[in-house]
């Protein structure tokens, strides 16, 4: 049986053309992004058309919230649990992400008349505040933590936006990771943040039979009566 030798000048040339082949398997189009992956800005923009800003001015004004307050942020690992999204004080935001290991981000969006971002001024807690073991600037935010809690702040357009969680769920590194992500939601991450048109989570209320048409609204416990 004859043996084959290729020439030495195509052993690179062969080597290379593998390479590129194990590259195009790896990144080709037959393979998709891990979910969350890829940045904020280009999800938004490959979502296609986003909705009217009246209907998201209109879904937002249902849920009393004011679309400039609404701040989104992503981290590994971290989903938003949209049951959590509502209003903080009389026309703030307030979110939560989740993740599988039980992790908890908070994020908070308020409008405040001081510079309050600033956590040296709270060397002294109020009553029923937990004392600050740590309080330092890192980069534009404040970072500060006491023995069971952690968060980042920073100012923006008269807002002060918080991310924090539980020092024994979320490390200082994802912390400050969701802090930098944060920003204001565009059009395409307001649609999926707000509650949809029509109610908040489009249940109606359940009609129970042991209720009596008229009266004080006692339960009937008559034979017949059913929920």
């Amino acid at each position: 049986m004859t043996s084959h030798t290729r020439s030495p000048r195509l052993r690179p040339l062969l080597l290379a053309a593998a390479l590129a082949l194990a590259l195009a398997a790896a990144t080709g189009c037959g393979t998709a992004s891990a979910p969350g992956s890829e940045p904020a800005a280009e999800r938004s923009s490959s979502a296609g058309p986003a909705p009217d800003r009246a209907e998201l001015e209109a879904r937002a004004a249902a849920t009393q919230l004011v679309t400039d307050h609404v701040w989104v942020t992503e981290a590994a690992g971290y989903a938003l649990a949209r049951q959590s999204v509502g209003v903080l004080g009389d026309d703030g935001f307030g979110s939560s992400y989740t993740a599988p290991d039980g992790g908890l981000l908070q994020l908070s969006v308020e409008r405040r008349p001081h510079a309050v971002a600033d956590c040296t001024g709270a060397a002294v807690p109020a009553d029923g505040e937990k004392p600050l073991v740590t309080c330092e600037r890192d980069g534009e935010h404040w970072y500060r933590a006491t023995e069971s809690d952690h968060a980042y702040a920073r100012e923006q357009d008269g807002l002060v936006i918080t991310v924090s969680g539980a020092r024994e769920k979320v490390d200082r590194a994802t912390l400050r990771s969701a802090a930098r992500a944060a920003h204001r939601a565009d059009g395409h991450e307001l649609d999926r943040v707000l509650p949809p048109a029509g109610g908040g989570s489009g249940q109606q209320p359940v009609e129970r039979g042991d209720l009596p048409p008229v009266g004080d609204g006692a339960p009937d416990n008559e034979v017949g009566a059913s929920g």
